[in-house]
């Protein structure tokens, strides 16, 4: 069966010359963006639970631009002025970049990895007498912290955050050829939107391992898989997929 609408699971990109608007050109397809999960920011009350005072950290590990923005709302709320002198250690250039929305840049210590924490390895042996701050989600991908303590990282977590699966009520009567998902919990909330959801001709696309044997455990089928050599992006693999069916 042809492609012809497909349902992407996270934010419309923000630019207009992203892949997707290549691919729906190319291919002259119907493409929709809908978060299937949402972020909500935990209370000053909820975090202090956590007995955590952010004083006695002068490092703080950022993975995503959720964990920025909460952690300066987050201490802003608590009414705790962060440090000028606080080190800030970024997973990308992409969440070093967002961080400049709260600090300024050049008058910071910023270190920055290319892709993944491993990234920031040698800088960590420079600080290892050092403590470090994890702003977090109530999810944490577990390569985050085995790679901080396979390096030796003096590390205390901090739940600012957490995942919530988003109302796709909405949605019950609307098909789509294929479902795009990027995350377990993205699973989760299609079958907890929809618990009596029956996949039939509706062709699911999953990226990363994790989010494959989300949709494995919940007898999903499979129909295109990202990434792999041939193709390290799901739109270079969802063009792969409807490609193949032209043929």
């Amino acid at each position: 069966m042809r492609v012809k609408t497909i349902l992407v699971s996270q934010p419309e990109p923000a630019s207009e010359k992203s892949p997707y608007s290549r691919l729906k050109e190319k291919h002259k397809l119907k493409i929709d963006f809908r978060p299937f999960i949402h972020v909500e920011g935990l209370t000053a009350k909820e975090v202090r639970l956590q007995k955590i005072n952010f004083a006695d950290f002068n490092n703080v590990i950022l993975t995503s631009r959720n964990a920025v923005d909460h952690f300066f709302r987050i201490t802003q709320e608590m009414r705790y002025k962060v440090p000028d002198a606080t080190k800030y250690f970024c997973q990308s250039e992409a969440v070093a970049y967002y961080l400049q929305k709260y600090v300024v840049y050049r008058k910071r210590k910023i270190y920055v990895g290319e892709r993944s924490i491993d990234d920031l390895e040698a800088i960590f042996k420079k600080f290892e007498k050092e403590t470090f701050l994890l702003p977090s989600s109530d999810v944490l991908k577990p390569s985050i912290p085995e790679s901080l303590d396979k390096m030796g990282v003096n590390w205390t977590r901090a739940q600012l955050y957490r995942t919530v699966v988003s109302d796709l009520s909405d949605l019950r009567d609307v098909y789509y050829d294929v479902l795009v998902f990027f995350s377990p919990s993205g699973i989760e909330s299609l079958l907890k939107n929809f618990p009596n959801f029956e996949q039939n001709n509706t062709r699911i696309a999953a990226f990363g391992n994790a989010t494959m044997k989300a949709a494995d455990n919940a007898k999903l089928r499979i129909d295109i898989k990202a990434p792999t050599p041939e193709t390290p992006s799901m739109t270079m693999a969802i063009e792969k997929y409807i490609s193949n069916l032209d043929k």
